[in-house]
């Protein structure tokens, strides 16, 4: 009888090892592709009413959106234009607006928005290209300055954006 359930045991967990090879937990659907490319997301969100400038932030959202294919894809950041997958794109807003009134009309709480305009090309699957507009934002009490939760806003909005623009993209569900 042991030996029966020894074998059961064994059987099954081979057989889950081997289907959940199929399987990538984080989404992604790379296909036959092994590299990409994140070009350059030029901020022009001062060309937006409302928006000002961030300095850094091309630099760092380009960065956030490299790192989040990197750890959640087994491909290969290539520079050379020769990548199976490219995205570039536009920082097309940043702006805060007051989200929120008291009762002596004044704001209680300001949102922190951004948006970036993604093209992705796939050279490997063409029918999956896209040019797309992704936005979020963070909310904040009106009383603090944006420059003590900066840090935490940015990291949120980059964590959502990057997120969906890999769902977009590679979530093949």
């Amino acid at each position: 009888m042991k030996n029966i359930q020894k074998t059961l045991l064994i059987f099954t967990i081979l057989t889950t090892i081997v289907s959940c090879g199929v399987y990538n937990f984080t989404g992604g659907d790379i296909g036959t592709a092994t590299t990409f490319q994140v070009n350059f997301f030029q901020n022009y969100a001062t060309q937006s009413p409302g928006s000002t400038f961030e300095p850094s932030l091309d630099r760092d959202f380009t960065q956030a959106l490299q790192d989040r294919i990197m750890n959640q894809t087994s491909l290969d950041l290539v520079n050379n234009n020769n990548a199976d997958l490219l995205y570039e794109g536009e920082i097309v807003e940043y702006k805060i607006s007051p989200m929120s009134a008291t009762a002596d009309q004044t704001a209680s709480q300001n949102r922190l928005s951004m948006a970036v305009n993604v093209r992705f090309y796939n050279r490997t699957k063409e029918d999956a290209d896209f040019e797309t507009r992704f936005s979020f934002f963070y909310d904040y009490d009106a009383d603090v300055q944006l420059s003590s939760v900066k840090s935490e806003a940015l990291e949120t909005i980059f964590e959502r954006l990057t997120q969906d623009i890999f769902s977009a993209s590679l979530a093949d569900w």
